[in-house]
Protein backbone atom coordinates (compact mmCIF):
# COMPACT_ATOMS: atom_id res chain seq x y z
CA UNK A 1 0.00 0.00 0.00
CA UNK A 2 1.59 3.19 -1.03
CA UNK A 3 1.52 6.18 1.69
CA UNK A 4 -0.70 9.28 0.83
CA UNK A 5 2.43 12.10 0.40
CA UNK A 6 -0.58 14.21 2.75
CA UNK A 7 -0.11 12.31 5.53
CA UNK A 8 3.85 13.27 6.10
CA UNK A 9 4.40 16.73 3.84
CA UNK A 10 7.71 17.03 5.44
CA UNK A 11 9.23 13.16 4.87
CA UNK A 12 10.81 14.61 1.12
CA UNK A 13 12.47 17.41 2.81
CA UNK A 14 14.13 15.54 5.94
CA UNK A 15 15.06 12.65 3.90
CA UNK A 16 17.19 14.79 1.66
CA UNK A 17 18.51 16.71 4.68
CA UNK A 18 19.52 13.40 5.88
CA UNK A 19 21.32 12.21 2.68
CA UNK A 20 23.02 16.13 1.91
CA UNK A 21 24.13 15.03 5.77
CA UNK A 22 25.19 11.75 5.19
CA UNK A 23 27.32 13.23 1.88
CA UNK A 24 28.73 15.36 3.87
CA UNK A 25 30.30 13.32 6.48
CA UNK A 26 31.33 10.24 4.49
CA UNK A 27 34.85 12.56 3.86
CA UNK A 28 34.91 12.73 7.64
CA UNK A 29 37.11 10.64 10.02
CA UNK A 30 33.93 10.59 12.44
CA UNK A 31 33.02 6.97 13.86
CA UNK A 32 29.83 8.32 15.49
CA UNK A 33 27.87 5.71 17.94
CA UNK A 34 24.47 7.19 18.61
CA UNK A 35 24.17 4.50 21.41
CA UNK A 36 27.06 6.08 23.16
CA UNK A 37 26.67 9.70 22.31
CA UNK A 38 23.46 10.04 24.82
CA UNK A 39 25.54 10.45 27.57
CA UNK A 40 28.47 12.98 26.40
CA UNK A 41 27.78 15.92 27.24
CA UNK A 42 25.72 19.38 25.79
CA UNK A 43 24.84 19.51 22.42
CA UNK A 44 23.53 15.76 21.97
CA UNK A 45 19.49 16.58 23.26
CA UNK A 46 20.49 20.10 24.31
CA UNK A 47 19.06 22.67 22.83
CA UNK A 48 19.84 26.55 22.73
CA UNK A 49 18.25 29.57 20.90
CA UNK A 50 19.90 32.36 20.53
CA UNK A 51 17.39 35.25 20.28
CA UNK A 52 18.70 38.94 18.70
CA UNK A 53 16.78 42.44 18.89
CA UNK A 54 17.97 46.07 18.57
CA UNK A 55 18.67 46.38 22.23
CA UNK A 56 19.36 42.77 23.50
CA UNK A 57 20.66 39.33 23.16
CA UNK A 58 18.64 36.48 24.88
CA UNK A 59 20.46 32.92 25.15
CA UNK A 60 17.87 30.29 25.91
CA UNK A 61 19.45 26.84 26.74
CA UNK A 62 17.53 23.40 28.47
CA UNK A 63 19.56 22.03 31.25
CA UNK A 64 17.58 19.21 31.90
CA UNK A 65 18.05 17.46 35.62
CA UNK A 66 20.58 20.40 36.25
CA UNK A 67 20.43 22.11 39.63
CA UNK A 68 21.25 25.82 39.79
CA UNK A 69 23.88 25.79 42.33
CA UNK A 70 25.47 23.24 39.62
CA UNK A 71 25.39 26.07 36.51
CA UNK A 72 28.69 28.18 35.79
CA UNK A 73 28.25 31.43 32.75
CA UNK A 74 31.22 33.34 31.76
CA UNK A 75 31.12 35.85 28.75
CA UNK A 76 33.99 38.01 27.15
CA UNK A 77 32.16 40.10 25.39
CA UNK A 78 31.50 37.77 22.53
CA UNK A 79 30.88 34.39 23.51
CA UNK A 80 29.09 32.98 26.56
CA UNK A 81 30.40 29.71 28.29
CA UNK A 82 27.62 27.96 29.70
CA UNK A 83 29.29 24.87 32.28
CA UNK A 84 26.63 22.49 33.63
CA UNK A 85 26.25 19.16 35.70
CA UNK A 86 23.97 17.10 36.88
CA UNK A 87 23.88 13.60 38.72
CA UNK A 88 24.67 11.65 35.49
CA UNK A 89 25.48 14.61 32.87
CA UNK A 90 28.07 17.36 32.38
CA UNK A 91 27.32 20.35 30.21
CA UNK A 92 30.31 22.46 28.27
CA UNK A 93 29.16 25.11 25.76
CA UNK A 94 30.54 28.15 23.99
CA UNK A 95 28.10 30.28 22.05
CA UNK A 96 29.11 32.86 20.07
CA UNK A 97 26.68 36.03 20.53
CA UNK A 98 25.91 37.24 16.71
CA UNK A 99 27.40 40.86 17.93
CA UNK A 100 29.41 42.13 20.61
CA UNK A 101 27.04 42.32 24.28
CA UNK A 102 28.35 44.48 27.43
CA UNK A 103 28.53 41.16 29.75
CA UNK A 104 28.24 43.60 32.89
CA UNK A 105 24.75 44.10 31.86
CA UNK A 106 24.09 40.07 31.54
CA UNK A 107 20.94 38.79 33.70
CA UNK A 108 20.10 34.88 34.12
CA UNK A 109 17.18 33.00 34.90
CA UNK A 110 17.25 29.23 35.14
CA UNK A 111 13.78 27.41 35.78
CA UNK A 112 12.02 24.17 35.12
CA UNK A 113 15.83 22.92 33.35
CA UNK A 114 15.34 26.39 31.17
CA UNK A 115 18.23 28.79 31.49
CA UNK A 116 17.78 31.92 30.11
CA UNK A 117 20.63 34.52 29.97
CA UNK A 118 20.35 38.14 28.54
CA UNK A 119 22.02 40.88 27.53
CA UNK A 120 22.32 44.50 26.47
CA UNK A 121 23.52 44.87 22.91
CA UNK A 122 27.06 47.12 23.45
CA UNK A 123 27.85 50.34 21.27
CA UNK A 124 29.48 49.57 17.87
CA UNK A 125 32.65 51.81 19.19
CA UNK A 126 33.02 54.36 21.67
CA UNK A 127 34.18 57.77 21.55
CA UNK A 128 37.69 58.83 22.68
CA UNK A 129 38.58 61.82 23.89
CA UNK A 130 41.97 63.16 23.60
CA UNK A 131 43.56 65.58 25.91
Amino acid sequence: MRRDDRDEPFDDLFREIERMMNEMMSGADVDFDSSSAVDSGFGMDTHVDIHETDDEIRVVADLPGVEKDNIDLECDGKTLTISAQSDHRQYDERVSLPQRVNEHSASATYNNGVLEVVFESAEHSSGISLE
